[in-house]
């Protein structure tokens, strides 16, 4: 199983991003997709999920600005980013989980400017 993100970059404070991660490989019709972010120097934490039955669930942190989305068909998960703020700063990882195994993506920059 691979994972690839896209969709990092700079941005203003209030502004918006999308990130893409499409997951390829063997995967399993039952799965969850996650975002986790981690600031260098700090443990990485989690952002967003969401299950194969399109079940959401947030940091609280993120509640209200951000949007987590998956087509199943295309075994992509999407986090639509609102309002953000310089303490959104972060690398941004993706990660399947399928039958107790986690698989991770190389991280995205995410850079909010005050």
């Amino acid at each position: 199983v691979q994972l690839q993100a896209s969709g990092g970059g700079l941005v203003q404070t209030g502004g918006s991003l999308r990130l893409s991660c499409a997951a390829s490989g063997s995967i399993d019709s039952i799965n969850v997709m996650a975002w986790h972010r981690q600031i260098p120097g700090k443990q990485r934490e989690w952002v967003a999920l969401i299950f194969n039955t399109g079940g959401t669930s947030y940091t609280d942190s993120v509640k209200g600005r951000f949007t987590i989305s998956r087509d199943s068909a295309k075994n992509t998960v999407y986090l639509q980013m609102n309002s953000l703020k310089p303490e959104d700063t972060a690398v941004y990882y993706c990660k399947l989980r399928q039958i107790g195994i986690d698989y991770w993506g190389k991280g995205t920059q995410v850079t909010v400017s005050s």
